[in-house]
Order: C-alpha cells, then structure tokens, then sequence
C-alpha cells in the first residue's frame, strides 16, 4: 500500500502523529529507533520537534527521514 504522510505532529516523547493521504491518523513511537543511525541525530528534543512532510514522508534538517511505509506499519491508530 502506497500511502502518503501529508501531516506531522512532533511530540515531546518522541512520537509522531501522522496523517496519511487516506484520512488516517496513526502514532508512530520513535523511542525504540532514537539510538540507532541515522535517527541518533534526533535525539535532541528540539531537533525531534523539526519534523515536517517532505515528498510524502517525514524529515528532519540535515537529511534524516523515515519511510512512509514504515512509519504506517509500525504505528497504531491514534
């Protein structure tokens, strides 16, 4: 399933709300992947909190991203 993230929500606990393309709204934990490269960088709060959708996936400064796919099948409804 292709499904684009067209909305994200950075919270102080290292998760992400998302919207997909389809209307969904689904919570993505971060904290499991916040030691592991690339997304060690995110490890400082402020840089978590710079999340935003970039060509359907969400991104961070300094070219970090996460696939959309990924992002989908690893989170819950929220």
């Amino acid at each position: 399933m292709l499904l684009d993230v067209v909305h994200v929500q950075a919270r102080h606990d290292f998760a992400l709300i998302l919207e997909f393309d389809n209307g969904e709204q689904r919570l993505f934990d971060m904290m499991p992947y916040i030691d592991q490269k690339p997304w060690v960088k995110l490890k400082s709060n402020n840089t978590f909190q710079a999340a935003f959708v970039e060509n359907g996936t969400v991104a961070w400064p300094g070219n970090v991203d996460i696939d959309p796919e990924t992002l989908y099948e690893l989170s819950v409804p929220a």
